[in-house]
């Protein structure tokens, strides 16, 4: 899908997220990577080929707040 130079980064790569965004929908929260690859804004992944990219940071844990 890359056509400019540099390369992006191929989608089986961990710098994955480096690639050029070429279409986003914010109201979605996903974007579409010059490589193919949908990026979420949770930093999870679906890549080219239907494998998942888990999200790199921690999901905000709710505590229960003590009476």
């Amino acid at each position: 899908m890359c056509t400019h130079r540099p390369p992006c980064p191929p989608a089986d790569r961990s710098d994955l997220d480096a690639a050029r965004v070429i279409a986003f929908h914010l109201e979605q929260a996903w974007s579409l990577l010059c490589s193919g690859v949908i990026r979420f804004d949770d930093t999870g992944g679906l890549l080219p080929d239907g494998r998942v990219v888990s999200p790199r940071h921690p999901a905000c844990v709710r505590r229960p707040i003590a009476a």
